[in-house]
């Protein structure tokens, strides 16, 4: 089998690791706008080349792809998965009506109250220069999050208490409402967790629940990034959440799914659930229509069942005819990030890996040129620690940075115990337990 990956960030060298393990032992072929090592070396042959439509079919034709896996969100806005299955290629990434669910933040509200999917948050949507309407609406909430209604790499969302009071709140939806439309809706307070799933159209098979830390220094300080690190626990859930939640979780994407084959066709893909657990119960924060990264490196690395199986399920809509298992191991993901980031990274310098014990690492923002690897100024490694508990896990993630040389930093409590019993006494208070 010829599986084409599209994508160069740690979430697809994590994918390529999957795919290569496939006692089917396929031929993995990668199109990227920039060479992961790690990716490529897994690669049968890949192309360096922007991630578009123009460059991917091409490419695919030639290559006689029988399977494709689309990494990042990017291309699944170009409808990259409508024109791979109109060449008669299934897609891991659903096509860009479904995929609506991440690119349209005003779209997936409104499709939530439309179907009345649970854990929806007081929200409305207002068009381009309608000043007016948002503030009066900021005001009645009091408390909110305001949100573009597009992709924004996860930094485009702005919360009240985080970043501004109520002026600057309509300040910056003034500043969004000049050029497009804005999702206002209540800032949900309390724990956060990831759920991810694999998505034929009908059936989900679900992972781990993950968190992921957003903040960019020790003790959640600092400003949002893409995500600095990440932890599971040895089963389904984390340590602060009931069976409960993770079955709420897993109802409402299911749903979601369910509603959205009604509404544009079916589903199929990764769907990513992000939730809170607040005072009125599970809320949903948003939908990703594809894997979570840093959350993919926590899941991935502990998949029992085939991922070309799952592939082939997913395209021809068997998934309830597979088991799909994960290792029973807690994981704990820490990424090494540039001097500076993420207001002012240091660029193009030299990364090298060392020894790094136990730990498995993953390429992601780096570049590799006459075989030396370099920043770009995002995150550029992501060590992965696992383990029977998430202590220990912690443990050989906190050793492996430690073989990772150059211009880097990473946070040190992600995974800890102090850092956990802050969410265990967090989730503990908004349950008013």
């Amino acid at each position: 089998m010829k599986i084409l990956l599209i994508g160069s960030g740690g979430r697809e060298h994590v994918i390529a690791e999957a795919i290569a393990r496939s006692r089917q032992d396929p031929d993995l072929y990668a199109v990227m706008s920039r060479k992961n090592p790690g990716t490529a070396r897994l690669c049968k042959d890949f192309l360096i080349a922007d991630e578009s439509v123009d460059a991917v079919i091409p490419y695919a034709r030639s290559r006689r792809i029988d399977v494709a896996v689309i990494g990042p969100e990017a291309p699944l806005a170009l409808g990259l998965a409508d024109a791979l299955e109109s060449e008669g290629i299934p897609c891991l990434g659903p096509r860009l009506a479904p995929a609506q669910i991440e690119l349209d933040k005003a779209w997936a509200r409104m499709f939530m109250r439309r179907h009345g999917i649970r854990g929806c948050p007081a929200f409305e949507v207002f068009e381009e220069g309608d000043f007016e309407g948002a503030h009066a609406f900021i005001e009645k909430l009091g408390d909110v999050a305001v949100k573009p209604t597009g992709l924004t790499g996860g930094k485009g969302v702005k919360v009240m208490g985080d970043h501004f009071e109520i002026e600057g709140a309509k300040a910056y939806a003034s500043e969004l409402l000049s050029t497009g439309s804005v999702v206002i809706e209540e800032n949900l307070l309390g724990e956060e967790f990831t759920v991810q799933a694999f998505s034929d159209g009908t059936t989900l098979a679900f992972a781990p629940a993950v968190q992921d830390h957003k903040r960019a220094y020790d003790g959640d300080k600092g400003p949002n990034t893409g995500g600095m690190g990440s932890y599971s626990d040895a089963g389904d859930l984390l340590p602060f959440m009931r069976e409960e939640d993770y079955e709420e979780a897993k109802a409402i994407m299911r749903d979601t799914v369910k509603g959205i084959k009604e509404d544009v066709g079916a589903y199929k893909g990764i769907l990513y659930g992000q939730f809170m657990i607040t005072a009125k119960g599970i809320k949903v924060i948003e939908f990703n229509a594809r894997f979570g990264d840093p959350e993919v490196m926590n899941i991935l690395p502990l998949l029992r069942t085939d991922f070309v199986d799952i592939l082939s399920a997913v395209a021809n809509e068997t998934l309830s005819d597979l088991d799909v298992e994960f290792k029973r191991l807690a994981t704990v993901c820490k990424y090494a990030v540039p001097e500076g980031y993420p207001e002012n990274p240091v660029k193009d310098s030299v990364v090298e890996i060392g020894d790094i014990g136990d730990a498995t690492f993953f390429y992601s923002s780096v570049y590799e040129q006459d075989g030396v690897v370099y920043t770009t100024g995002s995150r550029a490694i992501a060590v992965v620690g696992a383990a029977q508990t998430i202590a220990e896990a912690e443990k050989i993630a906190s050793h492996g940075l430690t073989g990772i040389h150059g211009d880097l930093i990473a946070r040190s409590d992600i995974g800890t115990a102090a850092l956990i019993d802050k969410r265990i006494r967090h989730a503990a208070e908004m349950r008013g337990s």
